[in-house]
């Protein structure tokens, strides 16, 4: 998702990975708006033609070098983000699917600036996207509370 996302006519999909091996989860941290220098679900932009998990599938290996195959959609939400004139900057729909883990070590790369695994514990001591916090609590990975 890059600065040719900023100011759309219309609204654009994102399509996330929520991918856990023994006990952990793969999470990115953004090196671009929105959201750059937060921690979150690795993912990017659908493009035309690609199916939601063949989305999920390419932006992973992209974002993280780690194969992955993905499943059924876990978590949608929206993502809208006005300039200081209240002109919206950015419009995603976002739908997050699980994942299961295949191959790869994690690396940043493509939009993200690091990538690595995060125990439970571990989430909360990070700047993480308050949409990332929401989903991992939705899906038990975090305990309630506040964040």
């Amino acid at each position: 998702m890059s600065r040719k996302n900023e100011y759309p006519d219309m609204p654009r999909v994102g399509v996330g990975a929520v991918v856990i091996e023994d006990g952990r989860v793969l999470l990115v941290r953004r090196g671009v708006p929105p959201s750059r220098g937060l921690w979150a679900i690795p993912g990017g932009g659908l493009n035309l033609g690609e199916s939601l998990a063949q989305a999920a599938e390419r932006e992973i290996q992209e974002e993280t070098g780690i194969i992955i195959e993905a499943g059924e959609p876990i978590y949608s939400f929206d993502f809208i983000e006005r300039d200081p004139d209240g002109r919206i900057r950015f419009h995603y729909v976002i739908i997050d699917l699980m994942a299961h883990y295949r191959s790869g070590e994690p690396q940043g790369a493509d939009d993200a600036l690091e990538a690595r695994w995060f125990a439970p514990d571990e989430v909360l001591t990070v700047p993480i996207s308050k949409n990332t916090v929401k989903l991992l609590r939705s899906i038990g990975f975090l305990g309630t509370g506040e964040s």
